[in-house]
């Protein structure tokens, strides 16, 4: 192998570990929104505003947030620079943007104003400027995660800073992660991938699984942005087409709300 490829190969190794475990997260991801679709429409009440299930959403995405921290101080640490991390934040931040518009106009009521995609965005601009230093991130992120814990369910009486965590009376929305506690989260997955993964290479010894049957489970972690992009069109086509009666007005009452 020459040197070339090995610092080809090193540049874009993948650690199976990490791609595993977003493919768990977003398998948890789904489940979750099944069960928020089929509330939503008053096919089943599935509880997902309370309880395990409350939870059981929170983990998955605080799984995704964590794994990003991770992600962005391995992928520096192998190709310097932040430009790409800042044009990475701001394109989700976009699509954010598109959700907040598209969850306008068919649910007006509880539309995204700062949901996971707008989170993401805000985090990979931020993120590059906390590279390096380590202990500092780790008091952070718990003093971060600490006031958010602290500021849920209370509610004020202004919404300027509702994109940070806290919430106006009477707010009501589809999804929400301020940067309160979740940037808290994001900044400890970044010490622990600067502890766990110096210069972008494992530091601690477990198996390398090559083989078909791990590909497979690690296929969807290497693709959670697309994933979650794609499930929402296709879940909610699938479930129209088993309770079409139940969908359908709602689909007649989101469109009666556009301008044209």
């Amino acid at each position: 192998m020459t040197r070339t490829t090995a610092s080809y190969l090193s540049k874009h190794k993948r650690f199976w570990e990490i791609d595993f475990l977003r493919t768990v997260a977003i398998v948890m991801m789904i489940t979750f929104h099944v069960l928020y679709i089929l509330n939503y429409f008053d096919i089943y009440r599935t509880g997902v505003h309370y309880g395990f299930w409350w939870w059981f959403a929170r983990v998955s995405a605080g799984t995704f947030i964590f794994l990003a921290g991770v992600s962005l101080t391995i992928s520096h640490s192998r190709r310097k620079g932040i430009s790409r991390f800042l044009f990475r934040g701001l394109k989700i931040f976009a699509w954010g943007m598109a959700i907040t518009l598209i969850t306008w106009i068919i649910a007006p009521d509880e539309y995204v104003r700062f949901g996971i995609l707008h989170f993401f965005g805000i985090a990979f601009i931020l993120g590059p400027f906390f590279l390096g230093l380590r202990f500092i991130n780790l008091i952070a992120g718990i003093a971060l995660l600490a006031i958010g814990i602290y500021l849920w369910g209370m509610s004020f009486n202004f919404s300027w800073l509702l994109w940070l965590g806290f919430m106006p009376y009477g707010f009501r929305t589809i999804d929400y992660f301020p940067l309160l506690p979740w940037l808290g989260l994001f900044l400890v997955g970044m010490f622990c991938g600067e502890m766990l993964y110096p210069q972008g290479n494992r530091r601690f010894n477990i198996p390398e699984f090559n083989n078909p049957a791990v590909s497979a489970l690690t296929l969807p972690g290497r693709h959670p942005f697309v994933i979650y992009l794609a499930q929402w069109p296709i879940l909610i086509g699938v479930i129209l087409a088993l309770y079409p009666e139940r969908i359908l007005p709602y689909v007649k009452e989101a469109l009666s709300y556009l301008p044209f």
